[in-house]
């Protein structure tokens, strides 16, 4: 039998939400990852790693490839591997203070842009007050996150700024989950129902 699919209305329910790896995660793209949910409808859903720090190329590299002035840039911006989907293509995740026609908002707080204009705005000493550039994204078919969930491989969390946003990459994880009161060490990888 197959699993009753949720109505459309509700389908949005991790847009703006914060995934954590649960240990038992054994796709090791995603181990010990913190994933912040930019869209999830009946299609499927979109997010970006926020713990997955790029050594190269460098914001300004960027900027200097995509001829993108002043150089050096007066705002620097963390970046980071966003996921495995379309490792070339820069996303930018940003407080909603900001945005062009091009930005998808992703709830009250955070929006979403891909265009250049976010780029140019940051590097002049614009733009939106709080900012991270992933480059590429985590993608999900229809249910493949809902089953991803039942069995134990992720646990959400509301997002904090703190966490979006900071760039101490190594303790996200565990700040996320305790964000949930969680002990990582008393976590198990098996999944289970009752």
């Amino acid at each position: 039998m197959k699993p009753a699919r949720r109505p459309i209305a509700d389908t949005t329910w991790l847009a703006g939400q914060i995934l954590v790896a649960m240990p038992g995660m054994t796709d090791p793209r995603f181990a010990q990852s913190v994933v912040f949910i930019c869209a999830h409808t009946a299609e499927g859903a979109m997010g970006l790693v926020l713990n997955r720090p790029l050594r190269r190329p460098e914001f300004a590299e960027v900027l200097e490839q995509l001829g993108i002035g002043p150089l050096p840039p007066a705002r620097p911006l963390r970046m980071g591997a966003g996921g495995p989907v379309d490792s070339g293509r820069g996303f930018v995740l940003h407080s909603s203070d900001w945005s062009v026609s091009d930005s998808m908002a992703v709830d009250d707080h955070y929006s979403l842009t891909a265009s250049l204009d976010v780029l140019r705005a940051i590097a002049a000493g614009g733009g939106p007050e709080q900012a991270f550039l992933a480059m590429g994204y985590a993608g999900w078919e229809s249910n493949q996150l809902d089953r991803e969930i039942l069995d134990n491989a992720w646990l959400s969390v509301p997002a904090d700024a703190a966490i979006v946003y900071d760039a101490d990459v190594k303790t996200k994880w565990t700040r996320a989950l305790a964000k949930l009161r969680v002990n990582p060490a008393m976590l198990s990888a098996a999944a289970g129902r009752a």
